[in-house]
């Protein structure tokens, strides 16, 4: 007897998406070391799927210091280089050089509020956004707490924060939940 699999979002179709959706997708982060994480792989992804940046993402976690921002911020020219050559990670030089402008702009958010934690959270106003769509499709690719996310982090110098990529963000760390009617991690609220 074959045990029926567990209702998810429609776009959890492939083994590192359900893990992915079943660990993480929609659960609030309050650790600057997974925010910087999902700063670089969001922005990464622009233009690609998320199933081929999950793909890669333990390439990311070795070719860039394990997220650490600290460290990212001070990769210099020739580790850019080395970078580009790396075929664990999107090769996309923009991309590549803006993790480094977007981990000195992070270790700025940190000086200036304690940590990304408390800056980010403050465009939900602390807590969770929690959408129930009945399907996918009813989603928004941008919303105006994203809108004010991307000009906010534009206006600090973040790169590859457009709306859209503020708003996958903003899943992908919790801050929106946007679990589908009738998924298992769609809880009642």
């Amino acid at each position: 007897m074959t045990k029926a699999p567990k209702p998810r979002c429609h776009w959890a179709q492939k083994p590192l998406d359900i893990a992915y959706h079943d660990a993480e997708w929609g659960r609030a982060v309050h650790d600057d070391n997974i925010f910087f994480e999902f700063l670089i792989l969001e922005g990464a992804q622009a233009g690609l799927s998320w199933s081929t940046i999950l793909s890669k993402r333990e390439g990311y976690r070795r070719a860039f210091a394990g997220f650490d921002a600290k460290k990212v911020a001070r990769f210099d020219d020739a580790k850019l280089a080395a970078l580009m050559l790396n075929p664990e990670i999107v090769r996309n030089r923009l991309k590549i050089a803006s993790a480094v402008t977007n981990a000195k702009a992070f270790l700025a958010v940190q000086k200036e509020f304690g940590s990304f934690d408390k800056y980010i959270w403050r465009f939900v106003g602390g807590k969770p956004k929690v959408n129930r769509p009945q399907a996918m499709k009813q989603l928004l690719a941008t919303t105006a707490e994203s809108d004010a996310m991307s000009k906010d982090m534009l206006k600090r110098g973040f790169k590859f924060v457009g709306s859209t990529i503020c708003y996958a963000f903003m899943q992908a760390t919790g801050l929106v939940d946007d679990h589908t009617q009738g998924c298992f991690r769609c809880k009642k609220r």
